[in-house]
């Protein structure tokens, strides 16, 4: 098969999988599939124990990106702070809406996630499966802000959790 595009990525290399998140290259590999001879990233997926297998030349289509430059994470921590937007729609369709932005993998529509289901002590519970999407989004969003920043999750969870209770608080 032909390289259609350069390898834009390197083994050890931090990257973005719109459907997972961050995940780190470790290798390039040659496999034969149904006859032709696939070059592959292969990356993993630490904390989900998962190792996913993708064609070098699929890569840019697929939507796989770089991580995001500290100027793209201040502008998640701009948009988390802004006003949460509900639409009145219902639930199923804005679900579906959500499920979208968060395996767009685009890290400023993550931050909209975060901020429209974001909720405090004093608001009502949320259901089931808005927790799941709000910690799906917050789970992508940490993951990046510790890659980019070169910390841990839990300094990441931090920083966006100070975010969102200063925007309450304001």
């Amino acid at each position: 098969m032909t390289k259609s595009k350069k390898l834009e990525f390197r083994p050890n290399e931090y990257v973005v999988y719109p459907a997972h998140g961050v995940g780190q290259i470790i290798s390039i590999e040659e496999q034969e599939v149904a006859g032709y001879k696939l070059e592959l990233f292969v990356i993993t997926f630490e904390k989900d124990k998962m190792t996913l297998r993708v064609p070098t030349h699929k890569a840019i289509d697929i939507g796989m990106r770089s991580l995001s430059s500290p100027d793209v994470i201040d502008q998640a921590m701009k948009t988390l702070k802004g006003k949460a937007k509900v639409k009145r729609a219902m639930w199923s369709r804005r679900a579906q809406e959500y499920e979208q932005k968060i395996n767009s993998g685009d890290l400023i529509s993550i931050a909209e996630v975060v901020r429209d289901l974001h909720r405090t002590d004093d608001q009502r519970e949320q259901s089931y499966s808005e927790r799941q999407l709000y910690e799906a989004a917050l789970e992508r969003l940490t993951r990046e802000v510790a890659a980019v920043s070169g910390g841990d999750e839990i300094s990441a969870a931090k920083q966006v959790d100070e975010v969102l209770t200063s925007r309450v608080a304001a």
